[in-house]
């Protein structure tokens, strides 16, 4: 059984949003006392511009400058990048599970993940 979860793109994207799956889900994992995982290149794939985004920012904390930097960067020049191999990695290095809208994909990269869809 997994101890925590690991967030892809699109999970943090909905907690961002306000999506109520995603936001549930983070508050019954802190609830919980399980690990929160988001890997640095989830946060650089989707951070742009933190005067918009307070809910991922109080998410986050600050010890992600770097990751933070490399998204502005994306967002500046209009780039991405596809991290699902991190997600993977991560999630499976802590016991994880996975919060992902991208079910497909993360199973191709590990069809024996514990996926949580959002």
């Amino acid at each position: 059984m997994a101890v925590g979860i690991t967030l892809d793109a699109g999970a943090l994207v909905g907690f961002e949003r306000g999506q109520r799956r995603a936001v549930s889900l983070v508050a019954r994992a802190r609830e919980r006392g399980e690990q929160l995982c988001i890997p640095a290149g989830v946060v650089g794939q989707v951070w742009r511009d933190g005067r918009r985004q307070a809910n991922l920012a109080r998410l986050l904390g600050l010890d992600d400058r770097e990751a933070r930097a490399a998204g502005q960067l994306l967002g500046v020049s209009g780039g991405s990048d596809v991290i699902d191999a991190t997600v993977v990695l991560c999630a499976r290095s802590r016991n994880h599970r996975i919060a992902t809208s991208d079910p497909d994909d993360m199973h191709r990269l590990d069809p024996h993940a514990e996926l949580v869809l959002i």
